[in-house]
């Protein structure tokens, strides 16, 4: 009995010690950590972020359980995306989502081995961000809008919807990187169709007043809004003095055209927002964004608001509305 009572004793205790040692050679699981980096307002960044998680969740993603987010917004104020980026790379996260072409700047210059993935810029190739599209050759890569190519299409429709216009106002922003490239398409396009350009420039939304003031007392017959963060910050602002001015406009996004704006062409921003996702996926799973193809938008959509034109006295042709992804009546 003493022996068959010792075994089991024995066998116990080494049974414990094998599950005590099993436990201590487990580590626990690391959770993923994505930095996030905008020059947007934690508002509108709220909006960015929905379309970004939702692109994760489809991936199994989910926050708090196997991913963790540091968000650093700039609010608007540029000059501090360079102190938020280098707060960031010291949090050693995986992988940065860059939004905007400062923040893409600013994360780039803080760390030159985190991977980075951008969205919402226009020249990728020209802005020094990458090698080549194909082949990145850096730490970085995403998704780029291709918007510079689009302001002669957004100047057609425009056009088209009304064509009595001969002087076209733009508003835009001189402290984007990507303000005068755009401003410049638009001007040749223009000049080859027999229009004159207004332009003014914006740095806040004191300057909307004033600028759409301006181009009224120059006659002018309708309005192209060149992409910037600060026509997205205050969109409601925007529209509203456009309105008031009676002023046909053009913006590149559907949230302008929802809130009033006539027309919008350009790529849908919550599609770009989910296939940042993909990337950030991509890179967590040990790809390198050097080996990752920068993606380009290949499809764009053109939303009209009936009720804008109605409150103009606009009557928009058949042929355009025809055209359009989505019509708001």
């Amino acid at each position: 009995m003493r022996i068959g009572r010792t075994r089991l004793i024995v066998a116990l205790t080494l049974g414990l010690l094998a599950c005590s040692l099993s436990a201590a050679g487990q580590q626990p699981t690391k959770v993923p950590r994505v930095g996030i980096l905008s020059d947007e307002s934690h508002l509108v960044a709220a909006k960015t972020f929905e379309a970004f998680a939702e692109g994760l969740r489809a991936l199994g993603y989910i926050e708090g359980q196997n991913i963790a987010f540091e968000r650093r917004y700039a609010e608007g104020e540029n000059e501090i995306l360079p102190d938020l980026a280098a707060e960031l790379v010291r949090l050693q996260p995986d992988v940065i989502l860059a939004i905007g072409t400062p923040a893409t700047r600013a994360a780039k210059i803080a760390t030159q081995t985190t991977p980075i993935v951008f969205a919402r810029i226009t020249d990728p190739i020209g802005l020094g961000f990458v090698a080549a599209l194909a082949r990145p050759g850096g730490n970085l890569t995403g998704v780029s809008l291709q918007a510079r190519e689009l302001e002669s299409k957004r100047l057609e429709f425009l056009i088209t919807a009304v064509p009595e216009a001969k002087r076209v106002g733009v508003l835009w922003d001189p402290r984007l990187p990507s303000g005068v490239p755009e401003l410049r398409e638009i001007e040749g396009a223009a000049r080859s169709v027999n229009l004159e350009i207004v332009s003014a420039e914006v740095r806040g939304p004191d300057d909307f007043e004033p600028a759409l003031q301006a181009m009224a007392e120059q006659r002018v017959g309708a309005l192209i809004v060149v992409p910037g963060p600060i026509f997205t910050e205050h969109i409601h602002r925007m529209v509203d003095l456009a309105t008031a001015a009676r002023l046909p406009a053009m913006f590149w996004r559907k949230e302008h055209v929802e809130a009033g704006g006539l027309m919008s062409y350009g790529t849908k921003y919550s599609d770009m927002y989910r296939r940042a996702a993909s990337y950030v996926d991509k890179i967590l799973k040990g790809a390198k964004p050097a080996d990752i193809p920068v993606e380009q938008p290949t499809k764009f959509e053109l939303v009209i608001n009936l009720n804008t034109a109605k409150s103009l006295g606009l009557t928009i042709p058949r042929n355009l509305v025809g055209l359009a992804d989505e019509v708001i009546e």
